[in-house]
């Protein structure tokens, strides 16, 4: 068995968290072929629906197709899509232990028309203030049991209220205190509040944005001169720049790894950096050093991208081409 094919292998005996924003994607599909008398607008003709997991429910589909054991710690509502939420994931063999169900909160449901292949409208319905008092505790309590017996944490924040400025801190610390490696896939509102964590995941627009920065993120040097700065502020050990076509840069303390993206043909890049992401877990959870990390990740990614719609990476696939292309 070579290095790489050990590293997989060890995947399905690690435990994962994952605590953040989970939601349902939802897909209205039809047909069009006439406009609306009532309203310059188009008529679809309902042929299908499908709902997904999506947000950290992405993350948690990617851990479990890797062979690894995901638990998603959240907060959702007390109504029908918390419901079909629950079902989803169980449909998905994902345990519900780390779910919280509260009377104050909506489950996040993003509702996409979709006409003769098309997106036509897309339609939101979420509560994204942050959690009040009492679920923030109910929510740490939880973290706090799931906690127990995990490999590695990831945050995953979509800016819907569940990880906000009054619990990350704390949740963070926990993690440090027990030794467990952390990855956070951030987003604009708590670009900064993530310090001490091992991993940070951003793509460029959002360092861009984290940062306040108008710099040209496409030149090397002005990129590395944001990773020291997000760095110096977040005292991570570890930065991990998705930069779509041009492949990802990992920088530890004292070393960058560049790692090109593969020719490939893209269909859909949803989702991909949910698998980024859940692969640079479980490297952490392994003790993977940053350039292999970085590499797998970038082949994850760019995988998922050649399949239309949001899907899970392919463990088989993924490992295939890793010794081809890794040579490991």
């Amino acid at each position: 068995m070579n290095p790489i094919q050990t590293l997989f292998s060890s995947f399905s005996k690690k435990r994962v968290l994952i605590i953040g924003d989970v939601m349902i994607d939802s897909y209205i599909i039809g047909k069009v072929d006439r406009v609306s008398p009532e309203a310059p607008v188009p008529v679809v003709d309902v042929t299908g629906f499908d709902q997904r997991l999506g947000g950290a429910g992405n993350v948690a589909l990617n851990i479990k197709a890797m062979g690894a054991t995901p638990i998603l710690c959240s907060v959702v509502g007390h109504d029908k899509e918390g419901k079909e939420l629950r079902e989803i994931m169980m449909k998905a063999s994902l345990t519900c232990n780390g779910l919280i169900h509260s009377d104050k909160r909506k489950t996040t449901n993003k509702t996409r028309i979709l006409g003769n292949n098309h997106q036509l409208l897309r339609i939101d319905h979420e509560i994204t203030k942050d959690l009040d008092v009492v679920d923030t505790f109910l929510l740490e309590q939880r973290f706090t049991e799931e906690l127990e017996n995990c490999d590695v944490v990831i945050f995953e924040d979509y800016n819907k209220g569940v990880l906000h400025s009054k619990n990350i801190e704390l949740l963070i610390q926990k993690c440090v205190v027990k030794g467990i490696p952390t990855i956070v896939d951030p987003k604009k509102a708590n670009f900064l509040a993530y310090k001490n964590v091992t991993l940070f995941k951003p793509n460029l627009k959002e360092i861009k944005e984290g940062l306040k920065i108008e710099t040209d993120l496409s030149e090397q040097s002005n990129l590395n001169d944001a990773i020291s700065q997000l760095m110096s502020s977040l005292n991570n050990e570890f930065t991990l720049v998705t930069l779509s076509e041009r492949g990802v840069v990992i920088t530890g303390k004292s070393k960058t790894h560049h790692i090109p993206a593969h020719i490939r043909t893209i269909a859909d890049v949803s989702g991909a950096g949910d698998t980024v992401v859940s692969i640079a877990a479980l490297c952490l959870s392994a003790n993977t050093d940053a350039k292999t990390l970085a590499e797998l990740s970038n082949l994850a990614g760019g995988l998922v991208c050649e399949i239309t719609g949001v899907v899970p990476i392919n463990k088989e696939q993924l490992l295939a081409e890793a010794i081809k292309v890794l040579g490991k």
